[in-house]
């Protein structure tokens, strides 16, 4: 299925229904997710930022592997940081529907402050590189490298940290802790869990794939900039699983994994940055793309370092019971996207 032979109709209809499957399987991924968070003792805040984060951030994997293969360095970036971005404010979402009191405040994580502190690091690396001097070693610049390293180190000091704490967050009449629940840890059970967990992460790749050629396809018929395609269309249908399964998150109580659920599936977007990097054969995507992804990820790195903000300040209650943080990430995620609309 060749982008250029699709037309404007068929380009919407598959990216519609790509986005719905990815929107459909994904409210499956929460209850399976927090089950699997009991059965292997991981705990909400280390499985949502692996594992849930992860297999929620396959359609968006796909979809800039595939725009990379295309040579279209803004879409690829775009699709990966506009990502992170969108699930950023899908937490401001999760807060209304929470109304106990505000989601950063109930969901206290240290896990979830060293993924957040772990983000910011790794969307500054990807700003070094486009502005440094050109560099790359077999069309790959040397920073992918270093995000790699940098996320996998992350990941063994957020395991590290859950297991032993230097600190720990004050708990209040509105805290909820990450209690795991008792769970039948037979093999033939757990077999079964991952199984329905893994068919529904293939689901949702194959539905990433289409909604990046359909995305492509877009770009050609409507002129839009590449960038505006990737941070508006296909990032917000590739994040759905992230907004369904964060809601149903909350509604079932999880709150740690709703939090960590979207920071962990945000820390992993970034090595879409190093999967479209290495898919991208003119030369580091690093260096081809223009001032616009440049701007998306500046932009995701502000929504980030104050969602950490409103994590460690914890307000319990604010503008419409929710805390400042998600009032700001929403006000700055509009006026970015305005700003990118106008560009």
């Amino acid at each position: 299925m060749s982008p250029e032979q699709l037309s404007l109709p068929l380009t919407v209809l598959l990216f519609g229904c790509g986005a719905l499957v990815i929107a459909v399987a994904g409210s499956r991924l929460a209850a399976i997710a927090d089950r699997l968070s009991d059965l292997t003792g991981l705990g909400e805040a280390v499985f949502g930022a692996v594992l849930l984060g992860a297999t929620t951030s396959l359609p968006g994997t796909v979809v800039s592997i595939t725009t990379a293969l295309a040579g279209r360095a803004d879409l690829a970036v775009g699709n990966a940081v506009g990502g992170i971005a969108a699930q950023t404010a899908f937490l401001v979402v999760a807060d209304v529907v929470y109304r106990d009191a505000n989601l950063e405040h109930a969901a206290a994580s240290v896990t979830n402050l060293i993924n957040g502190a772990l983000l910011c690091a790794l969307l500054a690396l990807p700003l070094l590189a486009a502005t440094a001097p050109e560099v790359a070693f077999f069309g790959v610049h040397p920073v992918s490298v270093v995000v790699l390293v940098l996320y996998v180190f992350g990941l063994k000091l957020a395991s590290a940290t859950n297991k032993a704490p230097g600190w720990t967050p004050v708990q209040t009449a509105n805290t909820r802790e990450d209690i795991p629940a008792e769970a039948q840890r037979s093999t033939r059970s757990a077999w079964r869990v991952w199984m329905h967990f893994l068919l529904l992460a293939a689901i949702v790749a194959v539905a990433g794939w289409v909604v990046g050629v359909s995305g492509i396809a877009l770009v050609r018929h409507t002129g839009l900039s590449e960038t505006l395609v990737g941070s508006l269309f296909t990032a917000v249908a590739t994040s759905l699983p992230e907004l369904v399964t964060a809601i149903a998150a909350v509604r079932q109580g999880a709150l740690t994994l709703a939090v960590g659920g979207i920071i962990g599936g945000n820390t992993f977007d970034v090595l879409f940055l190093v999967f479209a990097d290495v898919a991208y054969r003119e030369s580091s995507i690093y260096h081809a793309i223009s001032e616009q992804p440049l701007f998306i990820i500046s932009l995701t790195l502000l929504l980030t370092a104050i969602l950490l903000l409103g994590l460690i300040r914890r307000e319990r209650s604010g503008v419409a019971n929710i805390g400042f943080e998600s009032v700001a990430v929403l006000v700055f995620y509009l006026a970015g996207l305005a700003i990118l609309v106008r560009w």
